[in-house]
């Protein structure tokens, strides 16, 4: 498999999902089958009874999907409860409006903060079983996360100004209050999970003022807090400052990977043992989205990666967590106004077994809310050009249509619809990317061009996958464009008097590109006394031309006409003879 290919020159793109008012329809390529082991990429929509968005918790034991409104107001004042098929199935009553959650490494409690505390649920009975008050009741939001067998939260002790006064990292052990004495200016957001169930992490906003925010863990396994690593990002002229919107941990724990808007690929993927760059980063967003959000699936498998993105960008791309695996990603648009528009910050979360992704979408203005149950692939199987190319017809020719022809052969279950394949076009001038074209259901194709320009061509066809094919490698065929043929024809008289002078006319033709204008054919007269050049025809717009001569004797005279060709076209020549009469 090609793996340079796959996130460089052209897109890969398994599937561009528009999600719109009348639902989920697929544009590029169309979603295939139901494979036999497994689902195809799938998506189920519900739309949230909430105005503001904070957090979202999966918990896979229990299949149950919690979240949050960050509304600070008494009307939002539960944590909204769904099933793994989106659903809503209850919700979780807090004395004021929640903000953070985390889940317990074995998932048997939910901790759910609000301004005046930590509340703890029983994720099985679904009822409250602990409240620890915290230092100040303000009403700013906390984050919570789940390490080293306690629950950690980030406190704001000011009435004005969340984002911007500073912010401690406090604790909590059963019920008895943790100050850990960590702080720092701004809002501060907290990532943990069962991946390394004894690892804290902590982001500093871009909102703070501060102009280098930092990243940094916490070893949490002892009755302190130990700080690991930390890092700021920008450079020496103040260049690429964090600017985190979420943060996930690797199901191996060996990698961090931060949504961070202010980065060129958007998602920053760093070793968790010194938070230093991984040996490979995946692939830059596509252009013109910001990232919002990152999430790894439990086994290993994918990485989620959320954007916000207008129009048809694609706001979400599901990959492989491996950024080294060049299968190409599975990408969805979020652009009806019954779906959302974009990935919500934070707004990403797996099942245990990789087999549902949770995605948070809202709208432009912020003020609706959807969840997405999204199902990707169960199973991908290889994909080959056989064979060779070959062009249609057989000598390209400048300016002319021509077809290349090939053909593509599938494993494992075919899809509902024909997949595609597209090419580009190298040339002197060039790479010229061409119309994407399906593929018969025996595999065959023909992708269509007009070369613009004389002299060799590349052609490189690709394909770049669907839900349930890899990519195959791209395959090749140079060629070299000739010029487009021209040709005379003339219309002469047979016989024709001396004395009375002769008419000829003709008309000049060409293929590919238009003829330029002001074309002047060359005239030869043969008769018996030699070879003569005549006064030049010149070439009416609509390729006719006519000539007038009187001839200087009699017998056989023959006129040769000849058109010199151009940069896109050949020469050609005609004749005719007369016999000419005293």
């Amino acid at each position: 498999m090609n793996k340079i290919r796959h996130y460089g020159r052209i897109a890969a793109t398994l599937a561009v999902l528009t999600l719109t008012t009348a639902g989920l329809s697929a544009l590029t390529p169309p979603t295939a089958a139901r494979a036999a082991d497994g689902p195809v990429a799938g998506d189920t929509v519900a739309k949230l009874p909430i105005s503001s968005y904070s957090a979202m918790v999966v918990d896979s034991v229990n299949e149950r999907v919690y979240i949050t409104d960050d509304r600070r107001d008494r009307t939002a004042n539960q944590v909204h409860v769904y099933n793994f098929q989106g659903q809503k199935v209850g919700s979780l009553p807090t004395g004021s409006a929640p903000s953070g959650m985390a889940l317990s490494t074995d998932s048997s409690r939910l901790y759910v903060s609000q301004s005046s505390g930590i509340l703890v649920f029983d994720t099985v009975t679904q009822q409250r079983t602990g409240f620890t008050f915290t230092w100040t009741d303000v009403g700013c939001p906390r984050d919570l996360g789940f390490a080293g067998g306690k629950e950690w939260h980030t406190e704001t002790p000011y009435y004005t100004g969340c984002d911007t006064n500073r912010t401690w990292l406090h604790g909590t052990t059963g019920t008895q209050y943790v100050d850990t004495g960590w702080n720092a200016t701004g809002r501060l957001r907290l990532a943990s999970g069962p991946e390394a169930p004894d690892r804290l992490v902590m982001a500093q906003t871009a909102h703070a003022g501060e102009p280098n925010p930092f990243l940094t863990t916490f070893d949490a396994s002892g009755d302190t807090l130990v700080r690991g690593p930390e890092r700021r990002f920008a450079d020496a002229e103040g260049r690429g400052a964090l600017d985190v919107k979420d943060i996930a941990q690797s199901a191996d724990g060996r990698r961090i990977a931060v949504a961070d808007a202010a980065h060129r690929q958007g998602t920053r993927l760093l070793d968790a043992a010194d938070l230093s760059d991984a040996p490979t980063a995946y692939q830059p967003l596509p252009e013109g989205a910001t990232s919002s959000a990152v999430a790894f699936g439990g086994d290993g498998k994918y990485v989620a990666r959320g954007a916000a993105a207008t129009g048809s960008t694609p706001d979400l791309l599901v990959q492989p967590a491996d950024p080294a695996d060049g299968t190409a990603s599975l990408e969805f648009a979020f652009e009806g106004a019954l779906d959302g528009d974009r990935i919500a910050p934070r707004g990403l979360g797996w099942s245990k077994d990789g087999a549902r992704l949770f995605a948070v979408t809202t709208n432009v203005s912020g003020n609706e809310y959807w969840l997405h149950v999204i199902q990707p692939p169960a199973a991908q199987y290889d994909s080959r050009f056989t064979g060779t190319l070959s062009t249609t017809p057989g000598q390209p020719v400048v300016g002319e249509p021509l077809g290349i022809r090939g053909r593509l052969e599938l494993d494992g279950p075919a899809p509902a619809e024909p997949v595609r394949v597209s090419a580009v076009r190298h040339d002197a001038n060039g790479d010229r990317r061409l119309a994407t074209v399906e593929a018969e259901a025996d595999g065959s194709f023909t992708v269509l061009d007009v070369p613009s320009l004389v002299g060799d061509a590349t052609y490189t066809v690709s394909f770049t996958g669907d839900v349930t094919h890899r990519p195959a490698e791209d395959i090749t065929l140079s060629v070299t464009v000739a010029k487009a043929p021209t040709a005379i024809t003339l219309t002469a008289p047979a016989e024709a008097v001396k004395s009375e002078g002769l008419t000829i006319t003709g008309r000049l033709t060409g293929q590919g590109r238009a003829l330029p204008t002001g074309i002047a054919l060359t005239v030869q007269r043969t008769d018996r006394k030699g070879t003569g050049t005549l006064t030049s025809a010149p070439v009416a717009p609509d390729g006719t031309f006519t000539i007038n001569d009187l001839p200087r004797t009699a017998g056989e005279v023959t006129y040769e006409v000849g058109y010199a060709g151009d940069d896109l076209h050949t020469a050609s020549t005609a004749s005719a003879t007369v016999r000419v009469r005293n």
